[in-house]
């Protein structure tokens, strides 16, 4: 099974990436760390509250060869979360268990608030964790939230609200180029800054794609081993399947 590490602040759109991923809209089934299910009304309460243990695995029954962690938790910058997160990550990375290894970090950073884009949390994780082999993947999500900015940016040049909901989308493109540029500026300082960059949008749409998501993903990992599972845990993305075929 193909296991990922989830990170990122409360509200970055984590839950429904994993559930366009897994092409469903269910909430995911919740195991601890012995692979026990645990009581969906228990799990549903713990993370309204915010609370969650990164031991425990994130299933959908749409797809259950993916396994995901989430780090919930650390990033409202509590020291204990700090290294407890940061324990799992070493401890996953290199574990000669297989089956119980970490594959990928997907690091979320939300788009909606460009005002702080990178936090104490950030910069604390990719200042001190060395993930190994492990790549870590920043997404620059809820990037939709910009098309606002976009249409109020035209209107202010003297646009009217039309015109300027037609021009909006390439403004956008704009925009999201721009903070992309500015996260990485800022994140290739630390001493373990990320394998690769991406921007998400229309995630919340049922369907989404996501194949650019698992492109970047599989070109991050560096064993074709890896490379391999990842495909087959995706077996109905005939795109991906398709591109990684002809470049082999």
């Amino acid at each position: 099974r193909f296991r990922i590490l989830v990170m990122g602040r409360a509200n970055a759109g984590k839950t429904t990436i994993l559930q366009r991923v897994c092409n469903t809209t269910d909430q995911p089934e919740v195991f601890n760390g012995k692979g026990e299910k645990l009581d969906a009304t228990v799990v549903q309460g713990s993370l309204t509250r915010g609370e969650h243990n990164i031991e425990d695995e994130l299933v959908f029954q749409s797809n259950p060869r993916f396994v995901f962690h989430d780090s919930r938790g650390f990033e409202a910058g509590s020291e204990q979360q700090f290294h407890m997160m940061k324990e799992f990550v070493m401890d996953r990375a290199k574990t000669s268990k297989l089956d119980e290894r970490i594959h990928t970090i997907w690091f979320c950073i939300p788009l909606n608030e460009s005002h702080r884009l990178v936090m104490a949390a950030e910069r604390k994780f990719f200042e001190e964790c060395d993930t190994g082999h492990v790549p870590v993947i920043v997404l620059l999500t809820k990037a939709d939230a910009l098309t606002l900015d976009a249409v109020q940016d035209l209107m202010n040049k003297g646009m009217s609200l039309d015109d300027a909901m037609k021009g909006a989308a390439e403004v956008e493109k704009g925009i999201i180029n721009d903070c992309c540029v500015r996260v990485e500026g800022w994140l290739k300082k630390y001493k373990f800054p990320p394998k690769d960059y991406l921007s998400l949008t229309g995630m919340q749409r049922e369907g989404a794609e996501c194949t650019p998501l698992l492109t970047c993903t599989a070109n991050a990992l560096k064993e074709e081993g890896l490379q391999q599972l990842l495909i087959s845990t995706q077996q109905s993305n005939l795109e991906l399947c398709m591109k990684f075929a002809i470049m082999k």
